[in-house]
């Protein structure tokens, strides 16, 4: 028995002198899971972007350990700022076509990355009719259709359908005006232009009050389209000299196309893939469902709650939306 524990604690003290060595040899040398720095994730004006930065920074804070800070965000700014400082760290919603420019550059010079698509979804602009008018209607289901039921939208006594577009001033509403053309529907057709979104989201909304048929230019991530209930139409595919035609006032002979699928993506300065792998892994996999915001804005819209407490309530209720963004840290 005395020799078998003396062989015991041999054995003991090669491996805690191995395990030792593989320390000082290795695995100090590995990075720590959130770098040696503050995680600061920066949280644009609008809410989508507001919540995912703070679903992202409580999220890094619980799992992994990090410390994290949500700090003010403008695209061209933060853009710039990642690209010659490294900071902000995360840009959990960049829009690229936007700063398109900076962000060019900031690739070419390796300074910032792309970890992956911020929604499951693209484009995420479209044509929307309530769900009690698809319901009634199970074959108006793309822009094509509505050749075979515009007379579903008719409102008041002109004799046209009602089609409510956004304000004047933005570039969908020349879009939404030639796509009509294009459909061969300009003459079926009265175009609705809100002076503002605020207007936009009222005409919505009354409409829906009174189960009027409506169809209406909208986008997403966005609380209307979860607080209400829409069937987004099909548009068919993009054809970029199409989609380009569409856009100027001028288009002689508008065809149809979808929007533009703009990409949104999570951006990453640089340094973290290489200071912080697994946090990096971590954003590579986070893409969020765009229904799911849709839901998530709705709530907080509801509730009144900041956009730290919407993703306190993301993050305890919807662990199954979540829980693989960890991957198998």
């Amino acid at each position: 028995m005395r020799g078998y524990i003396t062989g015991f604690l041999a054995g003991l003290v090669l491996m805690t002198a191995g395990a030792l060595a593989q320390t000082e040899g290795g695995f100090s040398d590995l990075p720590p899971a959130c770098g040696t720095e503050p995680i600061a994730i920066a949280g644009m004006q609008w809410p989508s972007s507001a919540m995912l930065a703070e679903i992202h920074a409580q999220l890094l804070q619980r799992e992994y350990g990090c410390v994290t800070r949500v700090v003010p965000g403008d695209l061209t700014a933060t853009s710039s700022s990642m690209a010659t400082t490294g900071q902000p760290a995360v840009a959990p919603e960049l829009w690229l076509n936007r700063v398109t420019d900076v962000w060019n550059s900031a690739i070419e010079n390796q300074s910032v990355r792309q970890a992956g698509a911020t929604f499951d979804a693209t484009p995420l602009e479209g044509w929307f009719i309530p769900d009690f008018v698809a319901a009634n209607h199970p074959g108006l289901v793309s822009a094509a259709t509505l050749k075979d039921y515009w007379q579903v939208f008719r409102a008041g006594s002109t004799g046209k359908a009602k089609f409510i577009s956004c304000p004047p001033d933005w570039a969908c509403a020349i879009i939404n005006r030639n796509m009509l053309k294009a459909l061969g529907l300009a003459d079926q057709f009265e175009i609705v232009e809100p002076a503002n979104r605020f207007e936009l989201d009222t005409l919505i909304a009354e409409a829906v009050s009174r189960r009027e048929a409506i169809i209406f230019y909208y986008w997403q991530p966005n609380a209307v389209l979860a607080q209400l209930g829409f069937r987004q139409l099909d548009l068919g595919a993009y054809d970029p000299a199409a989609a380009t035609c569409l856009a100027r006032r001028a288009c002689a002979a508008p065809t149809p196309s979808a929007f533009v699928p703009e990409p949104v993506v999570i951006a990453l300065a640089d340094w973290v893939f290489a200071e912080a792998p697994q946090v990096a892994g971590y954003f590579q996999r986070a893409q969020m469902p765009v229904a799911e915001m849709n839901t998530l804005l709705a709530w907080q819209s509801e509730q009144g709650s900041t956009p730290g407490e919407a993703a306190a309530h993301f993050i305890a209720t919807r662990e199954e939306v979540w829980r693989p963004w960890l991957g198998n840290y």
